[in-house]
């Protein structure tokens, strides 16, 4: 099955995520198909924390990947910036 989850990168006690494509049996941070965004939780004031690219995101999944559950709070959350954008 192909799922869009989050693969962590960056150093100790600083973590960053790459949003990727991958099929669920490759280790989290092992072979993806296709980056469509990043995630850094400690995103300094005026640095950008979340770009998702939402046409490649629902683009995989009308070809039925699944998003995990940290992925789907991202997408809600970047869902309602771009709204007010």
């Amino acid at each position: 099955m192909v799922i869009i989850r989050l693969s962590r990168g960056g150093s100790k006690n600083r973590p960053f995520f790459n949003v990727v494509v991958t099929d669920s049996r490759n280790r989290r941070d092992g072979r993806f198909i296709e980056r469509v965004g990043f995630y850094n939780p400690v995103a300094k004031e005026g640095q950008e924390a979340l770009r998702l690219d939402m046409a490649k995101v629902q683009g995989w999944q009308s070809r039925g990947a699944q998003l995990s559950d940290a992925v789907a709070k991202l997408v809600k959350r970047n869902g309602a910036s771009v709204a007010a954008a």
